[in-house]
C-alpha cells in the first residue's frame, strides 16, 4: 500500500467510526435534553437540584484521579504494541490492567463512601445542613457507579484498540436511560435519589455491561491483579500525568460547582442545564472525531508514516474546527428558545429559561476552542506522550481559579460561563503551538484562516436566526413548548440557508470538503442503485 492509499484508508477509519460515534453522542445527548427536561420537571431549578448536580462531585473527582476519564488514552498504543507481539500477550495486558486498576478502585470508592459527609461540607460549605445531607446521601448512591466506569473504559480501550466502538457508542444511550427510568420510576416515592439509583444502575449496563458484550469470543477478559508487572508499570507511567494533572476540559465543570454554590440557590442547575446544551456541539464534532482518530493516529505513529499523520491531524483538526464554530454560533443564536423547548415544564418555570439561555450563549463561545483542545492532544498520546500535555492543561488550571473567582463574583453565572470559553480558549492555543513547535504540525496559519473564514460565514445567518425567531415568537401566537420549536425551525431554517452557502462558496478546503461529503456519498448511492457494478 503506498502512501496515498495508507492515508486515505486511515481517513475512511476515522471518518466511519466518528459517523457512528457522532450518532451515538447525538441520540445520547438528546437522551441527555430528556433526562434533564425530567429532573426540572419533576425537581425544579432550585437547591435540590443543586444537590443532586453536587452528587457528582466526589465520584467525578475520583473517576478523574484513576484516569478514568482518559483510559483509551493510555490503553490503545499499549495494546497495540502487545497485540503485535500476541495475541496472549495482548490478553495478559488487558488482564493486568483490569484487575489492578478495579481493585484500586473499590479501595478508593469505599474509602470516599466513608468519608462523604465531611468532604461534602469541605467542598460545598454554603449550602445549608439539610443540602448537604441530601448532597451525602446523593454521593453515596452514585459513587460506586466509578467502579463500572472504570472497568468498562479499560475494556473498551482495548476494543477501540482493535477499531471496534459499538460499546463506546452503546455506553452513554444506556446510561441516559438508566438515569430516565430510575427518575420516572421512583422520583414520586424516593424523591431525587430516583435518579442517583438510576445513574448507578445505568453505569452497570451501560459501561460495564456493554463493554463485556462486545467483547465475547473477541478476546479474553481475565482479572489480575499485578501492580509490579512490567506492563502494568508502562501503563502507570503513561496514566500517571493523567491522574496527577488537571484540564479545563474536566475541571471547569468543577469550577462551576464549587463557585456557583456561593451563589444564589439554583446557580449550579443553571450552569449544568446550560452545559449540557453546549455540550451537543462538543460531543458531536471534538468528542466523536478524537475517540475515532486515536486509534488511526497511534497506528500511523507506530508503523512511522510522519508525513500521512501530519496531513490527517492537519485536515481533522481544520474540518473539526470549522463545523464547532457552525454548529457553535446556530446554537447560540436560537439559545431562548432551545431551552424553553427542552426545560419549560412543569417545576422549571418560564422565568428559569432566561438565566440559562444567558449562560447557554456564553457557553457557544468556547465550544470552537473546547473541540480544538479535544483534538490536538490525541496527537500527543498517541506518540505515548501524556506528559506534556498534562503540564500545559495543569498550568491553565491554575492560571485561570482567579479568573473564575473574580468572574463569579461580579457577573454570577454568566461570569462562570465566560471565565470556561475564556480559559479554554486560552488552553487550545497554547497546546496546537506546541504541538507544531515539536511535531510540525498543525499548521497554525491554516487553523487561524479556518476560524476567519468560518466566523465571516456565520455572522449573517446568526443574526437573521436569531431576528427571525425573535420575530416569529411575537407573530406566530404559539406559546409554551409548541412556540419554542416553531421557533426553532424557523430560526434554524433561515440560519442553514444562510450558512451552508456562504461556507461551500467561502470556507477553506477542509470546510468544503467536510460539508460536501454527506451530497457526494447520497448522490454516489444513488448513482450506484442503477448500474450493475460498483461505484467508483
Amino acid at each position: 500500500m503506498d502512501a496515498g492509499q495508507g492515508e486515505a484508508s486511515a481517513g475512511r477509519r476515522v471518518a466511519g467510526a466518528a459517523l457512528l460515534l457522532a450518532a451515538s453522542i447525538l441520540l445520547s445527548r438528546l437522551l441527555g435534553f430528556v433526562r434533564e427536561a425530567v429532573i426540572a420537571a419533576l425537581v425544579g431549578r432550585g437547591r435540590v437540584t443543586d444537590a443532586y448536580n453536587a452528587a457528582f462531585q466526589i465520584p467525578d473527582i475520583l473517576f478523574y484521579l484513576l484516569a478514568g476519564g482518559a483510559l483509551s488514552v493510555a490503553m490503545v498504543p499499549l495494546y497495540q504494541q502487545a497485540r503485535q507481539r500476541s495475541q496472549a500477550d495482548a490478553e495478559r495486558f488487558l488482564a493486568t490492567v483490569l484487575g489492578t486498576m478495579t481493585t484500586l478502585s473499590v479501595v478508593a470508592t469505599l474509602g470516599l463512601w466513608l468519608g462523604a459527609e465531611t468532604l461534602v461540607a469541605l467542598q460545598f460549605p454554603r449550602f445549608e445542613p439539610e443540602a448537604q445531607r441530601l448532597t451525602t446521601a446523593l454521593t453515596r448512591i452514585v459513587l460506586p457507579a466509578q467502579i463500572f466506569f472504570l472497568a468498562g473504559g479499560i475494556v473498551r480501550g482495548a476494543l477501540m484498540a482493535e477499531n471496534r466502538f459499538r460499546s463506546q457508542a452503546a455506553a452513554p444511550i444506556v446510561y441516559n436511560l438508566g438515569i430516565i427510568a430510575g427518575g420516572l420510576g421512583f422520583a414520586g416515592t424516593l424523591g431525587v435519589a430516583g435518579f442517583a439509583w438510576g445513574a448507578l444502575v445505568g453505569a452497570a449496563l451501560g459501561s460495564f455491561g456493554t463493554a463485556l458484550w462486545e467483547a465475547r469470543g473477541r478476546f479474553r477478559i481475565g482479572f489480575r491483579v499485578a501492580p509490579l508487572d512490567p506492563d502494568f508499570r508502562r501503563y502507570a507511567v503513561t496514566a500517571l500525568p493523567l491522574m496527577l494533572g488537571v484540564s479545563l476540559v474536566t475541571v471547569d465543570e468543577w469550577y462551576d460547582r464549587w463557585f456557583g454554590g456561593a451563589l444564589a440557590a439554583g446557580s449550579i442547575a443553571t450552569l449544568i442545564f446550560a452545559r449540557r446544551l453546549m455540550q451537543l456541539p462538543v460531543g458531536l464534532v471534538g468528542q466523536a472525531s478524537a475517540t475515532a482518530a486515536l486509534p488511526a493516529l497511534s497506528k500511523l505513529v507506530a508503523d512511522g508514516r510522519r508525513e500521512e499523520l501530519d496531513h490527517l491531524v492537519q485536515r481533522t483538526l481544520q474540518g473539526t474546527l470549522a463545523l464547532a464554530i457552525l454548529l457553535a454560533a446556530g446554537t447560540a443564536a436560537l439559545a431562548d428558545p432551545l431551552v424553553r423547548a427542552v426545560y419549560v415544564r412543569g417545576a422549571f418555570a418560564p422565568g428559569d429559561a432566561v438565566p440559562v439561555a444567558a449562560a447557554l450563549q456564553i457557553f457557544c463561545l468556547g465550544v470552537p476552542a473546547w473541540v480544538l483542545q479535544t483534538l490536538a492532544v490525541r496527537p500527543f498520546y498517541a506518540r505515548a506522550d501524556t506528559w506534556r500535555p498534562m503540564l500545559i492543561g495543569s498550568t491553565f488550571v491554575v492560571v485561570a481559579l482567579p479568573l473564575y473567582w473574580w468572574l463569579g463574583r461580579r457577573f454570577g453565572t454568566n461570569g462562570l460561563a465566560l471565565a470556561g470559553a475564556l480559559a479554554i480558549g486560552a488552553n487550545a492555543l497554547a497546546t496546537v503551538v506546541v504541538a507544531r513547535a515539536l511535531h510540525g504540525s498543525p499548521r497554525l496559519l491554516g487553523l487561524l484562516g479556518t476560524l476567519l473564514r468560518t466566523t465571516v460565514c456565520v455572522l449573517p445567518g446568526a443574526f437573521l436566526g436569531w431576528l427571525i425567531a425573535d420575530v416569529a415568537a411575537v407573530q406566530g401566537g404559539h406559546h409554551g413548548f409548541l412556540g419554542a420549536l416553531f421557533e426553532l425551525v424557523v430560526g434554524g431554517t433561515i440560519y442553514a440557508g444562510v450558512t451552508l452557502p456562504l461556507a461551500l462558496g467561502l470556507g477553506d478546503g477542509p470546510t468544503r470538503e467536510l460539508l460536501r461529503r454527506p451530497f457526494r456519498r447520497l448522490r454516489h448511492g444513488r448513482l450506484g442503485r442503477g448500474r450493475s457494478g460498483p461505484v467508483a
